[in-house]
């Protein structure tokens, strides 16, 4: 069973939808100066651009699988031409940024976005998010990546991305996939108000859904295994770095005399209100939100799921960000100052997990006590918002599927625990219908069929 079967059909219509309309931040930034070559250069037949995955050392139909037009992996040659449709059109008309296709806002997640003086003979930014988006500009390795002298350190040396290292890989995604200060690349309020999809983040379902290589026995003697529960804990930890570390930034998480909304669940406003003479509340106290009542929170669905991940897999760590969690929650209803100068507290200690997590060894991690933790009483009583439960059910179905790689659970009990799966999808199906007791039990029961297996 792989991610992309597992994966609930659902969420993942809708995901990838968001997939369609983002894509990576181009590595422009940590390249340097060098010049971007362009998707052609990359497409020879006897480079990546075979129609079979037939190569001796790497399949070589990757170029095939990028442009696939209606799978996953074909998302990021369809970021460009999704400006021109007629969600991109109504966008950018909203905010008055002209054309889609042109606007600089839009271009920094939509394309290979390199600066026109770094564009080489054959780059075009109709191909939206190019191979040099994830692996760097080419110039310095293209001609010798290849080559039997070459090593994969030299080629990092020339330039080329260490996308198998978690932290690197997390942080290139991030950069459009949660945001970053550059040009076009944060999503903000006003862009989701206008029909921009929310923004959400997982690395390891990402990372499977935009795969293009076997992990064979040659990539592992040249960039090592890849660890699915590590990918994971390592993404949530890059994303609360990454969260923390934009709202710490006054220019982005404040919007002239507002705060910038972004950064807050959506849900907790976006819900219906009616003028009875009874209320009825769907707020929920949270006992990792010590905010005052009536505030928006800020969207912790990965705060949430790095405690979980700390609880298991970094236990020395895990009260101390626990403690700079509340921290930050309680400053959000003080001041923006306090607010921020908690941000980069919390931000520092996800950053400390992260280089953990980055570093831990295979044996440590353990997908079954992860999934015990998120569905147990450390945190099944945070999950009252609508983003923290699908955050949630995505590393359930994750860390399922990443047993079953290891062996440890069988591809016919895994199916078998399908149906509680889904009933888990279902409850958060759709935003306006969540409830968020229904999805707690609908988790629970998910994780308790799969503790079983244990």
């Amino acid at each position: 069973m792989t991610e992309k079967s597992a994966f609930g059909r659902a969420n993942l219509s809708r995901f990838l939808a968001a997939l369609i309309v983002t894509a990576f931040f181009p590595a422009s930034q940590a390249s340097g100066n060098a010049r971007y070559e362009g998707v052609a250069t990359c497409a020879g037949s006897t480079c990546h651009g075979r129609a079979e995955g037939n190569g001796a050392v790497v399949r070589q139909d990757e170029i095939a699988t990028w442009q696939e037009p209606s799978a996953p992996s074909g998302a990021h040659s369809r970021a460009y031409a999704a400006l021109a449709g007629r969600r991109g059109q109504q966008i950018a008309a909203t905010l008055g940024l002209g054309a889609a296709t042109s606007a600089p806002a839009c271009l920094g997640c939509h394309t290979t976005f390199a600066p026109e003086a770094q564009r080489g003979d054959r780059f075009l930014l109709s191909d939206g998010v190019g191979c040099e988006s994830c692996h760097g500009a080419a110039q310095g390795w293209l001609a010798s990546h290849y080559a039997r002298p070459a090593t994969h350190a030299s080629n990092f040396a020339a330039g080329l991305v260490q996308l198998e290292n978690p932290q690197v890989r997390a942080r290139v995604c991030l950069d459009c996939h949660y945001g970053s200060p550059g040009t076009g690349q944060f999503v903000t309020h006003s862009m989701m108000a206008a029909g921009h999809p929310r923004i959400s983040f997982e690395l390891d379902l990402f990372s499977a859904l935009q795969q293009h290589h076997d992990v064979d026995s040659d990539y592992i003697s040249r960039k090592g295994g890849l660890d699915s529960v590590r990918l994971w804990a390592v993404g949530q930890a890059e994303a609360v770095r990454r969260a923390t570390g934009l709202f710490s930034r006054p220019e982005l998480s404040m919007r002239g005399m507002f705060p910038e909304f972004y950064f807050y669940d959506c849900h907790s406003c976006h819900r219906s209100i009616t003028d009875g003479p009874e209320r009825k509340l769907t707020f929920e106290t949270n006992p990792g939100r010590p905010i005052p009542f009536g505030n928006p929170p800020f969207n912790d669905e990965n705060i949430i799921m790095l405690s979980a991940v700390a609880g298991a897999l970094a236990p020395g760590q895990a009260e101390s960000f626990l403690a700079a969690s509340r921290d930050f929650h309680r400053a959000m209803g003080s001041d923006g100052a306090s607010a921020r100068q908690a941000a980069l507290a919390l931000g520092a200690h996800a950053a400390t997990l992260s280089d953990a997590l980055a570093s831990m060894p295979h044996a440590r991690a353990d997908a079954f006590q992860v999934i015990s933790i998120i569905a147990g009483t450390a945190t099944a009583d945070r999950f009252t918002d609508y983003a923290g439960s699908v955050q949630a059910v995505m590393a359930i179905d994750t860390l399922l599927n990443a047993l079953v790689r290891d062996g440890r659970v069988t591809v016919g009990a895994a199916a078998g625990i399908r149906a509680d799966i889904n009933r888990a999808y279902a409850a958060v199906d759709e935003p306006n219908s969540y409830r968020p007791a229904q999805f707690r039990n609908a988790l629970k029961a998910a994780a308790g069929a799969i503790g079983v297996l244990r």
